[in-house]
């Protein structure tokens, strides 16, 4: 996709859990990972359909947006050949600087996996100035977007996330420097950073820590992945304003599970009076005919919530 003048409008889909998966060696199963191979055995494989990358790749695209957002968990459990699987969906998404990308617990699934993320990923996982520490920040016209890295190789039966101190920090100053540059800050992070986003053994762990950050410095959207679920929560910003954090269904997440199907947010940006405007098409793979469809519509300004009828995305 061609870089273009100001962004408009934003993409946001999460936790494609790219399949199939490849030929493990029996020493690569010798950790965590056996737990992880066993469940795509059973219930992953089943549920998570290797052919739907391609058709929200083509349902995305159409849209024509100006970027995308990709929170995590690319991969399932991690092997080596997975991360290249993972690099060809994110190719046929769009070059670098048209798709930011912040790693999963997946992604992070053992020790070593997440610094093999970030050396496959790199073009999709940095910031304007080419520096790969967290968080990065990358300016798109009126949008500056965060990517806050929240994975970490955790033990068996645990899938929790952790921002850490330092990140914490340079993310609020990162916030306040673009709040006085006027921009719309789009937050990215994996593990949903409200309070009982996850289960406790899903958690972001120092959740409080990152809210700090976000009261301090003010985003205007935070974009999360890891429950597999279309969602809409607030968390406070500067002076008890309310941001909107949203998340989305697992993108190969197919129809019969216990999540709903594979989905996708879509994101307009005006700048009004009243502060930015975002608006959201929230689209979902329909079981008759396979496509997604555009089945919500939202508009978030100053916090506040409104529902839209169809045919009314960014009328006054």
């Amino acid at each position: 996709m061609a870089t273009k003048r100001v962004m408009v409008s934003l993409v946001h889909i999460s936790d494609p859990h790219l399949g199939p998966l490849p030929p493990a060696r029996l020493r690569e199963l010798a950790s965590k990972r056996i737990l992880g191979f066993i469940n795509w055995r059973r219930n992953r494989s089943r549920l998570m359909q290797v052919d739907l990358p391609s058709r929200l790749v083509s349902a995305v695209r159409a849209l024509e947006p100006d970027h995308i957002a990709v929170t995590g968990d690319l991969v399932n459990i991690a092997l080596p050949a997975e991360f290249a699987t993972a690099r060809a969906f994110l190719d046929a998404l769009g070059d670098g600087s048209d798709v930011s990308v912040i790693p999963g617990n997946h992604d992070a699934y053992v020790r070593g996996s997440l610094d093999r993320a970030s050396a496959s990923w790199t073009p999709w996982m940095q910031g304007d100035s080419g520096d790969s520490s967290w968080p990065y920040v990358r300016r798109r016209g009126d949008i500056a977007i965060i990517g806050v890295s929240s994975a970490r190789s955790t033990g068996p039966f645990m899938a929790t996330g952790t921002v850490g101190r330092r990140q914490a920090e340079q993310l609020a100053i990162e916030l306040a420097a673009l709040g006085q540059e006027g921009l719309c800050r789009v937050v990215l992070i994996h593990h949903p950073p409200q309070t009982d986003g996850a289960h406790w053994h899903k958690r972001l762990v120092d959740a409080r820590r990152f809210r700090k950050a976000i009261a301090a410095g003010g985003a205007e959207l935070i974009l999360h992945g890891h429950t597999h679920l279309p969602s809409v929560a607030y968390i406070d910003g500067p002076s008890g304003a309310k941001v909107p954090v949203l998340g989305i269904s697992a993108a190969t997440q197919t129809h019969g599970g216990r999540k709903p199907p594979s989905g996708f947010n879509h994101f307009t940006f005006e700048k009004t009076e009243a502060g930015w405007r975002i608006d959201r098409q929230r689209y979902e793979l329909d079981a008759a005919s396979g496509d997604y469809s555009e089945i919500e519509r939202d508009s978030f300004t100053g916090g506040v919530r409104t529902q839209l009828a169809p045919g009314t995305m960014n009328q006054a």
